[in-house]
């Protein structure tokens, strides 16, 4: 049994070989993503340049995720900023999808206008838990029909609101679907139903929009967004299967042209003692996506966040050399650094602070607190602290001198001591980029998946 999986991502579209029968992968290649003309011509020449490699290749099944022409994106809006908003922005960021702007309470005029200049694929509303709040829910979907742009919307919110929804929507003529309400009781999150509604509208609408049609029609097999595939990845790496163990919990960083996601399979539940728990619980399986730290197309947020005396210290290159560098990348997106040169050691100090800056905000913080009972500790999101292994994903690392150092962003530190980072994590890198394909894997073959990933991901 041979398998080609193909992610299409926003810049490059990405080809994996692999034979069942050896259990490895026996050849990837890449070729720029064709999302303006055809998908089809960017696959036709990846899977060129692969054949060049390993000669023609006739695979038995095709399995695909995409996050081309910028993925999912989406927009949710909940009640409470620290609650039904945050767990809208969770369920949409599990599901795959990228959430450019997240709103509470009723939505305003200019937020209407900005929703309308976002234009997303798909809209994620929530508000109130089950016989709470209606008033907000009702008043954001009479708002949202409203605005004149062609997306789906997900209503996950009060379930005593939903027939007035409900009627509002059908009354506009806008497609919608109504699900189970993303926290159904305070501070209690269910965030499944509405993933799964995500993933079904990406399927059904978002792949004749980005031009993916073609492609679906080649296999039997979903497609699904590249995030979505990383993350099924994830999970299988850390758990294993019910017949082989995976290495335990661990915490992987994606670092890209656009953006640096971050995800964690782990409960992370305190690690001490006088422990007070604040804001939502945390799932299980956990995605982050910051929009304004990236390699090429947000690399001119991700300098106004590092301090760039800091890094020329670190790195021995004068800060006038780094914004030439960051100037030549704004420009010319595609370019690539020399191999041992100033501008290599340049990139790979920026790659550092942008996995820094990503895993920080990922991870869950602490404060301390006195009480009549002595000093407490308030814990906020996850903590990692034990965390066994931090994955590097992404071309900056594969191609670094030393991944490592990049990797050590992760890392608990003196700077910032509040912070619940992984203290002595073991590196490990995803050097052939197979994290999406094992993911697509996983859903038909989760112990060849598993196979694969252990001899590749080290």
């Amino acid at each position: 049994m041979k398998y080609l999986t193909a992610d299409f991502g926003s810049t490059y579209t990405k080809l994996t070989a692999i034979d069942a029968t050896k259990a490895e992968v026996i050849g990837t290649s890449a070729a720029f993503t064709t999302i303006d003309t055809d998908v089809m011509e960017g696959y036709n020449c990846a899977l060129q340049r692969l054949e060049e490699k390993i000669g023609v290749f006739k695979y038995d099944q095709l399995l695909c995720c995409s996050s081309a022409a910028g993925g999912l994106k989406m927009v949710a809006l909940g009640l409470v900023p620290e609650l039904t908003a945050k767990a809208a922005r969770m369920a949409a960021s599990s599901a795959g999808a990228k959430v450019v702007k997240t709103y509470a309470f009723e939505i305003s005029k200019a937020e209407q206008n900005e929703i309308c200049a976002i234009d997303p694929d798909l809209v994620l509303l929530c508000g109130g838990t089950d016989g709470g709040n209606k008033e907000v829910i009702i008043s954001n979907a009479r708002k949202l029909c409203e605005i004149d742009r062609n997306f789906s919307t997900i209503v996950a919110g009060n379930k005593s609101a939903s027939d007035e929804v409900e009627k509002v929507f059908s009354e506009s003529g806008k497609d919608f679907v109504i699900t189970e309400n993303v926290m159904p009781e305070f501070n209690k999150l269910n965030i499944e139903p509405a993933k799964q509604k995500i993933k079904e509208l990406f399927i059904s609408k978002i792949i004749d929009a980005k031009g993916l049609n073609k492609v679906q029609s080649m296999t039997n097999s979903e497609i699904i967004p590249t995030p979505l595939a990383v993350l099924n990845g994830c999970e299988l790496l850390s758990k294993g299967t019910d017949t082989t163990e995976g290495i335990g919990d661990l915490m992987a960083v994606d670092i890209g042209g656009a953006t640096t996601d971050v995800y964690s399979i782990s409960a992370g539940t305190p690690t001490f003692e006088n422990v007070m728990i604040k804001g939502l619980p945390e799932p299980y399986n956990k995605r982050t996506v910051e929009g304004d730290l990236g390699m090429r197309y947000s690399l001119p947020p991700l300098a106004d966040q590092t301090d760039l005396n800091a890094l020329s210290s670190e790195i021995g290159i004068d800060v006038d050399d780094i914004l030439k560098w960051i100037e030549t990348c704004k420009k010319f997106p595609n370019t690539l650094a020399d191999k041992n040169s100033h501008n290599q050691k340049v990139e790979e100090g920026l790659a550092k602070s942008a996995l820094k800056i990503a895993v920080e905000r990922h991870t869950g913080k602490v404060e301390s607190t006195f009480t009549p009972f002595g000093e407490m500790y308030i814990v906020t999101g996850k903590d990692l602290t034990k965390v066994g292994s931090v994955v590097g994903i992404g071309g900056v690392l594969v191609n670094a001198a030393n991944a490592d150092d990049i990797l050590e962003g992760a890392k608990a530190d003196k700077q910032n001591l509040m912070s619940l980072k992984p203290k002595q994590p073991k590196y490990l890198l995803d050097k052939k980029y197979i994290f999406g394909s094992m993911g697509l894997l996983s859903a038909i073959n989760a112990e060849l998946a598993l196979t694969i990933m252990k001899k590749e991901i080290k």
